[in-house]
């Protein structure tokens, strides 16, 4: 039996605005700005779909779940996760880890990482344990540190066996 492991990163940035909810890894975040985008928002959920979807040479977020379809438009991304799970990785690839890093000047996200490792590994029938979740802020350098924008980074390696 041979294994055949890919690796794939993903990277998602939004701006933040007024009067939209902070939504980040499926978890409602308390703060006064909130992350744009046409779904929810999600950055880290966003860079876990495009690691997922990179390392197996199936295109980006943006190829599955366009922008200029409306259908998506305000939808959780924790629904367009399961989707990629169900329809590319469930029967194919077994998740060996995933590492992530949100980038975001405020608020202190530690008091949310546990819940978002949560519902992110449920969602991939994985142990949170397979699933690393960070978060840093810039130092006040750049749209990050001027509370204009948040970015999330994520690294994913699967593995599937070869008969």
């Amino acid at each position: 039996m041979h294994e055949i492991y890919r690796i794939g990163n993903g990277i998602d940035v939004h701006a933040l605005i007024q009067d939209r909810d902070l939504i980040i890894g499926g978890i409602k975040i308390d703060h006064i700005l909130g992350s744009d985008g046409h779904s929810d928002g999600d950055v880290l959920t966003h860079s876990i779909i495009d690691a997922i979807l990179g390392s197996i040479n199936k295109g980006d977020l943006g190829d599955h779940f366009p922008s200029s379809d409306k259908q998506f438009k305000g939808i959780c991304s924790l629904d367009l996760l399961e989707g990629v799970y169900e329809k590319h990785i469930k029967s194919k690839w077994n998740i060996v880890n995933i590492d992530s890093t949100i980038i975001l000047q405020t608020p202190i996200l530690k008091p949310y990482i546990t819940s978002m490792k949560n519902k992110i590994a449920s969602i991939l029938s994985i142990s949170s344990s397979q699933l690393s979740i960070k978060a840093t802020t810039t130092d006040y350098l750049g749209f990050i540190g001027k509370e204009k924008g948040i970015a999330a980074v994520t690294m994913c390696m699967l593995c599937k066996d070869n008969d």
